[in-house]
């Protein structure tokens, strides 16, 4: 069994040095994550999971470019109360887990950092907006629209992946 049961969800940024942001960095590797290790074939239930997960999108609708379109012209309430459901359930679980202290299946402890914000994350959040407002792909449902043959979102996927690669090359010289 693991040593040190704690598991940290989240990240403190003020143990990175002279930056700004909260964001894992390579000097941070395994500070938010368990130590346990499993063989390969553990890691199955999370397919399963994710192949229920796009199985849930599809057949609520939430991968669908028009319901996405709906929500972003303010026509239709369905992707808002998908949404707004899914903060909900999350206030309410992070309440309960700091409430009961809940652990983890392994016994280990869950501690949640203060999040310290800063303009980055509204620039970041608008561009997120914009880009899933004109392409109606979202990085929950891009592998569901996939998945269900809508294969013009592989532009959307490779944008994104591309958009993440650049990131991650120019980030050490980009203001923060």
């Amino acid at each position: 069994m693991n040593e040190n049961k704690n598991l940290t969800v989240g990240f403190n940024a003020a143990s990175l040095p002279n930056t700004d942001f909260e964001m894992s960095a390579p000097e941070s590797a395994g500070a938010n994550a368990s130590h346990l290790q499993h063989p390969w074939w553990y890691n199955l239930k999370y397919m399963a999971v994710g192949i229920v997960f796009g199985v849930t999108l599809v057949k609520a609708e939430i991968i669908s470019w028009f319901r996405m379109q709906e929500m972003f012209r303010l026509q239709s309430f369905h992707m808002y109360g998908v949404l707004g459901t899914g903060v909900a359930l999350g206030v309410v679980f992070v309440w309960l887990i700091k409430r009961f202290r809940i652990k983890t299946i392994h016994g280990e402890a869950i501690v949640f950092q203060d999040k310290k914000f800063n303009k980055g994350q509204i620039i970041g959040g608008l561009l997120f907006g914009f880009g899933w407002a004109f392409t109606g792909a979202c990085p929950g449902p891009l592998f569901a629209q996939i998945g269900t043959g809508a294969l013009v979102v592989a532009v959307p996927l490779l944008s994104a992946l591309a958009g993440t690669w650049v990131y991650g090359y120019f980030r050490d010289r980009l203001p923060h």
